[in-house]
């Protein structure tokens, strides 16, 4: 997918994924979900997230929701809390070393 968003350009295809997640549900399900957090060659970051209908990324038309795909630019320190929230280990000790600290 490739969206413009606030005058940047973020593709899909040009970028590099680094980490994703998905539901335990079929894609056939209303509340089904899939995410997949980016790196730019620029350095920004973003996530691509699709979902059934019944979730934020649905489409609304005509009084009906379906299925449903969005790009979300984030901060360095989003695209880190959604890989703690995600359990994407590999993708903390790689991308976000400097941020994090042994307890």
């Amino acid at each position: 997918m490739k969206n413009t968003i606030d005058r940047k350009v973020y593709d899909t295809a040009a970028a590099t994924l680094i980490a994703g997640d998905e539901s335990v549900i079929g894609t056939g399900d209303f509340q089904w979900w899939a995410e997949e957090l980016y790196l730019t060659t620029n350095r920004s970051w973003f996530l691509f997230g699709r979902r059934g209908g019944m979730t934020e990324y649905a489409d609304h038309q005509d009084g009906h929701s379906s299925e449903g795909e969005r790009i979300i630019p984030f901060t360095r320190s989003e695209a880190l809390d959604w890989c703690e929230v995600h359990h994407a280990q590999e993708a903390i000790d790689q991308h976000f070393g400097d941020l994090i600290e042994e307890a």
